[in-house]
This record gives structure tokens, C-alpha cells and sequence, in this order.
């Protein structure tokens, strides 16, 4: 008899011993928390997250709005999953996300985005805890991260991993806003953990740090005015609107996140491959702005950054070189004017606009305009001018 023939027999698929086997296979394997919850558990946030959708609040994300009731029912993704298994692996930083927001000619990258891409990592992970528990007790399973109809914060809090804070990101009383979030769909029925309840009180230093007022209540997100949205989800020009209060962030926002009371309890993360870069901890916005695409794409190799694609990273470095104040910078833009693609074009008529004396702009303008057929640049000179 094989080891995995006699935990078959061993367990029964309900069992309390087939739990705890499960949790100590997860740290193993190398996730820091573990939780089980039942499909039908988050009814109330799949009404939440309707009314999100019924807002507007989602922006230009269809993928989200599309075939709702595949994500507010684990159900309606797979009708027969009996069991949701969640489980977290600890990012946390080794220094303070928000310092680098006063180094104005350095860029800011969201502290997620500054190692590899933990898709790869944890989805690797999941796939080897599902066959530990389909050999230890025969069973079907899906596993997901971040890519499917699934609405992992909701289940993590009914699985106690946390619960979600009012920027409405979860929030750990161990790990603080750190986790990545991963989840395996099982059809076994597995003992399952109480959730989590809220422990923000009165606490708003989440809402109250936002540059953009993305919240217009607590617990409720316009993702049309977060950073994060604006510089990775968005494909277009940024708002002129949002633009000042971006500051230096190229690549989403941490403010909410860090400014949580609760990452006193934080962790530094242990996974090396999480682990910032040090070439992404605080880039020159000098040296990001001569980036090609293929020196993007080198830079970048295996972060997450690389998905919005070369031109979009150039639309934020120059924004975030018309918030630099910093004049020598205006040479970085005006190489830019003639960009191949419209976006970084009018991003850097925006960034030379904020850094260069009128007179000088206007002649850059008069040139410009003579040789320019996009619609939107054009638009970006006339608005500065």
C-alpha cells in the first residue's frame, strides 16, 4: 500500500484531521495563512458588488461587469464546488511605501509590483496543494489567482484570513494590507472556519490619505478615481483632474494600504521572489522615460508592470515628470514629442507644460502642431496652451 493509498483511508473527506493536514501541506508549501469557507457565504457582498457595478464605479473594467453571476456565487462559476479553499502568502515591505512619495524625481511602484509576478509564484503553489489533497482524499478542484470570476477578499474574510477594510481592500491582523490571495474551488466537504469580523472602529486613515478621494463612503470604491486604476487599468489619456495628485506613482498606489494602523502587526514577507528589485525600489523618472520597448520589456522581465505594456508605463513616468518640479527633466519630455505612439505624446505635451516657461512652450507648440495629426494631442497643446 503507497503513503497516498493509506491517507486515503485515513481520512474522511469532512474530517477535522483532513483540516489540519491540509493547513500544515499549505505552509509547506510556503503559504502563510490557510481558511476554508462554504459557496454560499458571501450572498451580502455579491449584493455590494452589483451595486458597484450598477454605479459606474468600475470604469472601462468590463471584465468585470461581465457574467456577474459567475463571480457573486462561487456556484456560478462551478456548480459543483462544495468547499472554498483560501489561502495567503505575506508580502509585506521592508521599509515605508510612502517615503519614496517625497523623492519626486524617482518613480513609485506599488510595493507588489517590485519583485516577480506573484501569479506565477502562487498559482505554482496552488497547483501542487490540489493534487496533495485530490491524492490524500480523491476529489475535484480548480484553483485561481486574481485571473477568474472570483471574489477572493469577500471569501477570504469568511475563511478568517481577514476582513475587508474600508478602502476596501482585506486587511490581516497579522500581516497587515500584505497578502496575496489565492484560491482552490474543491468539491469536497471540508470543516469550515468562522469569518472574520470587522475590526476598523472608528479608524479612517485609509480614506483619509487617498490623493483622489476614491471612496465616497466608507467600504465603497470609484475605481474612475484611484491611482491604481488610473495608471494600470486605465488605456487612455489620464484626467487632466487627477493628474497633480498622482505625484510620482507610475504604477498603482499604496497609500490606502500603508496607512492602515494595523500593519504594526506586519511582517516583512519571506518569499525572495516577492522581494523588491533593487533596480524598482525608486527608479530614476530620467532613466524610465529613454526606455524602448524592448529595454521595457528587459526591465521588467517576469513583474507585472510588463502587461500594460510599454506606452502606458511612458504616459505615468511623464506625468510623474510634470509633478517632478524639477526643470532638467523637460528635456526627457521633449524627446518624447515625437513618440511614435499618441499617448506618450500628449503625455509629454502635459509634462512639458508643468515644467517650461510659456514662451518657450508656445514655440514648442507652433512645431509640433504643424506635424501633428492625432486628435487627442492636438487637444493636450490646445488645454496647456
Amino acid at each position: 500500500m503507497t503513503s497516498v493509498d493509506a491517507l486515503v483511508i485515513k481520512f474522511d473527506a469532512g474530517n477535522v484531521e483532513l483540516r489540519a493536514a491540509l493547513a500544515r501541506e499549505a505552509r509547506a508549501l510556503g503559504f502563510d495563512c490557510v481558511g476554508v469557507t462554504a459557496p454560499g457565504m458571501i450572498e451580502n457582498a455579491g449584493k455590494y458588488f452589483l451595486e458597484f457595478i450598477a454605479s459606474g464605479g468600475h470604469g472601462d473594467m468590463d471584465w468585470l461587469a461581465a457574467q456577474p453571476e459567475r463571480r457573486v456565487d462561487p456556484r456560478g462559476l462551478w456548480r459543483d464546488v462544495r468547499s472554498v479553499i483560501m489561502l495567503g502568502v505575506n508580502y509585506g515591505p521592508d521599509q515605508d511605501p510612502l517615503a519614496i512619495l517625497e523623492q519626486r524625481t524617482r518613480a513609485a511602484i506599488s510595493v507588489y509590483a517590485q519583485g516577480d509576478d506573484y501569479h506565477d509564484l502562487i498559482k505554482k503553489r496552488l497547483k501542487a496543494l490540489a493534487r496533495w489533497l485530490v491524492a490524500t482524499a480523491p476529489s475535484d478542484v480548480k484553483v485561481f489567482v486574481d485571473t477568474a470570476a472570483v471574489m477572493e477578499k469577500p471569501l477570504a474574510q469568511t475563511a478568517r484570513l481577514g476582513w475587508q477594510g474600508k478602502h476596501t481592500n482585506l486587511v490581516s491582523r497579522e500581516f497587515g494590507s500584505w497578502l496575496f490571495l489565492g484560491a482552490i474551488y474543491t468539491t469536497l466537504e471540508l470543516p469550515r472556519d468562522d469569518a472574520e469580523i470587522d475590526h476598523c472602529g472608528s479608524c479612517q486613515a485609509c480614506l483619509d490619505i487617498c490623493p483622489t478621494a476614491a471612496f465616497p463612503a466608507p467600504y465603497k470604491l470609484d475605481a474612475r478615481r484611484c491611482i491604481s486604476y488610473l495608471t494600470i487599468e486605465n488605456k487612455g489619456p489620464i484626467p487632466r483632474e487627477f493628474r497633480k495628485a498622482i505625484g510620482n506613482r507610475i504604477y498603482g498606489c499604496d497609500d490606502c494600504l500603508a496607512a492602515c494602523p494595523w500593519n504594526k502587526f506586519a511582517q516583512e514577507g519571506r518569499e525572495a521572489k516577492l522581494a523588491a528589485r533593487d533596480e524598482l525600489r525608486a527608479p530614476e523618472l530620467a532613466e524610465l522615460a529613454r526606455l524602448d520597448d524592448a529595454a521595457f520589456r528587459a526591465l521588467f522581465t517576469k513583474s507585472p508592470v510588463k502587461r500594460i505594456g510599454r506606452d502606458r508605463f511612458l504616459r505615468n513616468v511623464l506625468i510623474a515628470i510634470g509633478n517632478s518640479g524639477d526643470a532638467t527633466l523637460a528635456e526627457e519630455a521633449r524627446q518624447l514629442l515625437d513618440d511614435a505612439s499618441p499617448l506618450v505624446r500628449g503625455a509629454a505635451v502635459w509634462a512639458l507644460g508643468q515644467l517650461v516657461a510659456r514662451e518657450q512652450f508656445e514655440a514648442l507648440g507652433a512645431n509640433a502642431l504643424a506635424n501633428e495629426h492625432d486628435d487627442s494631442v492636438r487637444e493636450e497643446w490646445q488645454a496647456a496652451s
